[in-house]
């Protein structure tokens, strides 16, 4: 193992923040050794095809929404190494009987290939890719981290995302507050970005929401109701202070006692001393708190907040909570992760699979069929890309031509509504959190010859 410790090569950053101009770098090493090999061998110019999917959904999902092809088609776009960057790789001592030819490459080179993908907001399962690369081998190799960093991470959020919408019902308020929970600053904004995508009306995190075009949301913490409480008098005075600069803004009403807190505010808002819009609650028993709060303050909506989940939503809801809205933050940005891989599948021509026990790939070039009926999913079969059927539509979509994204970025709420189409198109068994039944995707008949001829080479 190659490591870099106590060794100063050059490009040193201790704050290790990331900028655009840093993603060429951030990558695994066995890129870029198998990058070095595939050049002194003379094939790093060979077509390659590599398709990124899952081989098994996460335990528990039904089904997964694709996500995160806006930043990856970004990253190919500006994929480049600068002097600097190279100058800090050959000082590692790693690459000293790397061909010369290597660095050249790297110093000219920009990403040239073809990218399939399924459009952002789409239902997906096992086997199905998300995305192929097509293009010089080298090229296809070193890019395979960032793609399954950002699809892998933003997948999971926006499937997490549609669950939530799908149980909580389309007049639910639902709020991302998962930034000081998500796994990184800039996780924190794939999170915000992949759960509006996905479904959810606003994000806390002020950074995604302006950079995206949207207006943040939130509340108050409870730091704010002790602290005016302490040196102002009381819990009222502390509501009456924020209401002077923000007129009207949820309260947060948990911090001493919850009822007495919503006794008062009714008192106000009933002699017109006070409007107020909404209130929330972050702690305690929510089903009867609710129910008291919405006797209380009938014309108010009411939030939850506290690690809550698409599950607690559906116990929530069963157990007749009166509850309008919630806010979703460590259970949404974290939790089981979406397990994509990277395959070479197609090279210089040749279909190519892997045989490992409990790895298995198929070979060739993709698509993915779908079939509807009446708006609902009927079947998906898994072919190859020169194959049609047909009434069955065929998924993945040619977005970059020769390195040239062909389309604008599609607006969040373009992405938005194919998610909650995507979601309505699926059956309940695969909707339902208890035991899902995904869909199951059928192979044609010419990618199972071609699998079988592919095998027996081996």
């Amino acid at each position: 193992m190659t490591t870099c410790m106590d060794v100063g090569y050059g490009y040193q950053n201790p704050e290790l923040t990331v900028s655009q101009e840093d993603y060429s770098l951030l990558t695994d090493l066995y890129q870029l050794t198998m990058a070095a090999c595939y050049t002194g061998e003379g094939i790093e110019q060979k077509r390659a095809s590599f398709e990124l999917f899952v081989r098994r959904l996460p335990e528990g999902f039904g089904y997964l929404i694709a996500m995160g092809l806006a930043q990856a088609v970004e990253y190919l776009a500006k994929f480049r190494f600068n002097s600097a960057q190279i100058a800090a790789l050959q000082r590692t001592g790693i690459f000293t009987h790397a061909p010369e030819r290597f660095w050249s490459l790297l110093a000219e080179g920009t990403f040239t290939g073809d990218v399939w993908a399924v459009p952002e907001g789409t239902a997906v399962f096992a086997n199905e890719p998300l995305l192929r690369i097509e293009a010089p081998l080298w090229q296809a190799q070193l890019v395979e981290t960032y793609l399954l960093n950002t699809i892998n991470y933003q997948t999971l959020i926006a499937t997490k995302a549609a669950r939530l919408r799908d149980i909580a019902g389309e007049k639910a308020t639902l709020l991302e507050f998962g930034t000081r929970r998500a796994f990184s600053p800039q996780g924190s904004l794939w999170a915000a970005r992949a759960a509006l995508a996905g479904g959810l009306d606003a994000t806390s995190n002020v950074l995604a929401a302006l950079q995206l075009g949207e207006k943040p949301s939130g509340t108050m913490a409870h730091a704010l109701v002790m602290a005016l409480s302490a040196l102002e008098g009381s819990e009222e005075q502390a509501f009456t202070a924020f209401h002077q600069y923000f007129p009207g803004a949820p309260l947060l009403i948990d911090t001493y006692d919850t009822v007495t807190a919503a006794q008062r505010l009714a008192l106000k808002v009933r002699t017109g001393e006070m409007k107020l819009t909404g209130v929330r609650l972050d702690s305690g028993d929510l089903v009867s708190l609710s129910k008291q709060v919405r006797s209380l303050l009938p014309e108010v909506a009411i939030f939850a907040s506290g690690d809550l989940d698409e599950w607690e939503i559906q116990r929530l809801k069963t157990a007749g909570a009166e509850i309008d809205g919630y806010g979703l933050g460590t259970k949404l940005v974290t939790g089981s992760p979406v397990n994509g891989v990277y395959k070479l599948v197609d090279i210089d021509g040749i279909p190519v699979m892997k045989m490992s026990s409990g790895k298995f790939t198929y070979p060739g070039q993709k698509q993915i069929f779908r079939t509807f009926k009446g708006g609902k999913l009927q079947a998906d079969k898994l072919g190859l890309l020169a194959e049609s059927f047909g009434e069955e539509k065929p998924l993945l979509q040619l977005v970059m031509k020769e390195g040239k994204q062909l389309q604008p970025p599609e607006s969040l709420t373009t992405i938005r509504q194919r998610t909650a189409n995507s979601v309505a198109s699926l059956s309940e068994e695969a909707r339902r959190l208890e035991n899902p039944i995904s869909v199951n995707v059928e192979i044609s008949e010419m990618l199972q010859n071609l699998t079988d001829e592919t095998k027996s080479k081996y």
